[in-house]
Order: C-alpha cells, then sequence, then structure tokens
C-alpha cells in the first residue's frame, strides 16, 4: 500500500544487440504494427503535447492512450499512459536508450502508481515481456511462434473485450 498522495515506479531493463537507431525506430515506429508491444500499432506525431494511441491492428480497439510528454531521438522517449483495459489515472512511462559497446541498453521506467491503479503487478509484467520480445524482433527480425499464435488468438476474441477499449469510447472519454 502507499500513502495517500505517494506513488511508485517500477523500472526494467535489457541489452538489446543492435544499434540505437534500429531500436529507437522499432519503439517509435508509427502506423505499422510493433509486435513487441502486443501487436499493436502506434499513432502519434511523437511531438511534445502530441496524443498517443497503441491501437489494434484493425484500429477498432484502442489499448493505451496518453500524450507525448518528451522525445529525444534516439536516446528518450516519455509519455503518459492509461491502460484502457482498467483505466486510472496517467501514469508515466519513459524509455531510455544508451549505446554501450555492445550494442543498446533499453530502460523503462513506469512510475506514478498508486492505489487507485488495478493489476499493477500484471502490467509491470508486461513491461518484462515487451523487452524479451523487443530484444527478438531488432536482433532476430521476429518474434516467438507462440507469440505470434497468441496474437492471432487475440484477434479472433477481440469482441469479448471491455468496452473500455474501443475507439469510440475513449474519444467520449477525450482520450
Amino acid at each position: 500500500m502507499t500513502e495517500a498522495g505517494e506513488s511508485r515506479e517500477h523500472v526494467a531493463s535489457i541489452l538489446i544487440e543492435a544499434p540505437i537507431r534500429s531500436v529507437w525506430n522499432e519503439i517509435t515506429k508509427t502506423g505499422s504494427i510493433q509486435r513487441a508491444l502486443y501487436n499493436t500499432v502506434l499513432e502519434t506525431t511523437l511531438e511534445p503535447g502530441a496524443r498517443l494511441r497503441y491501437y489494434s491492428p484493425d484500429r477498432k480497439r484502442v489499448f493505451v492512450v496518453g500524450e507525448v510528454v518528451e522525445v529525444d531521438p534516439p536516446t528518450k522517449f516519455v509519455h503518459t499512459y492509461i491502460f484502457t483495459m482498467k483505466p486510472g489515472p496517467p501514469t508515466l512511462v519513459t524509455w531510455h536508450l544508451d549505446e554501450t559497446p555492445d550494442g543498446c541498453r533499453v530502460t523503462i521506467t513506469h512510475s506514478g502508481w498508486t492505489d487507485a491503479h488495478e493489476d499493477v503487478d500484471k502490467q509491470i509484467a508486461g513491461w518484462r515481456e515487451i523487452l524479451g520480445l523487443l530484444k527478438a524482433q531488432v536482433e532476430t527480425g521476429s518474434i516467438p511462434l507462440k507469440t505470434r499464435l497468441q496474437y492471432a488468438l487475440m484477434g479472433l476474441m477481440g469482441f469479448m473485450l471491455p468496452k473500455t477499449t474501443r475507439v469510440g469510447y475513449a474519444d467520449e472519454q477525450g482520450w
């Protein structure tokens, strides 16, 4: 539990054996599928103050909404974050990329968690999974077959998702 007004943060990091620019291009890619980020499509202008959304490939659902806070290519990308499956107050995601002799160290800091947020542990575990998928995607050009099959199943089951993931709902909320 946190005290009233107190927030927590989570930090996860991974070394990716690829040039920093390749990693940057993958995490900031807009308009096409980002397989490491749960097969979503990022739409934003990557400018501070711009709306940010991670959509399903068919653009009927939106899973993360927020606002771009800071962009400093190719080392830093910061945005607010609301997970539409379990909406709560916005949190803050900071992607930090450091060039290393072996490639690029990617560190994600997700801060601003409070007791008002549900399933924080699941979302934190999700970041670890995302980093592993990002490593696979950038280093090999693919993600594991098991994950690709899960994505296909998720696509078929989209009708079962909560109404909070519908694009119209996000629009109504001003997200």
